[in-house]
């Protein structure tokens, strides 16, 4: 399937690929609480839209 090499960089790859993104997500956390303010309310919405589209799927099913 995999050679032990593929396996090894697939593994070294997945680590570093998260050590990158906590250290963005750090570098970048005080623009996002200045910029984003009300984007919660967002989500909140788009969840809640979604969750009345499946509830009128289920309501109106023959």
């Amino acid at each position: 399937m995999f050679s032990q090499g593929q396996l090894i960089f697939a593994g070294f790859f997945v680590v570093a690929f998260i050590i990158l993104m906590i250290f963005s997500y750090r570098k970048d956390s005080i623009l996002h609480r200045k910029y984003y303010k009300g984007s919660i309310f967002i989500l909140i919405g788009f969840i809640i839209f979604i969750l009345l589209l499946f509830a009128l799927k289920v309501y109106l099913k023959p």
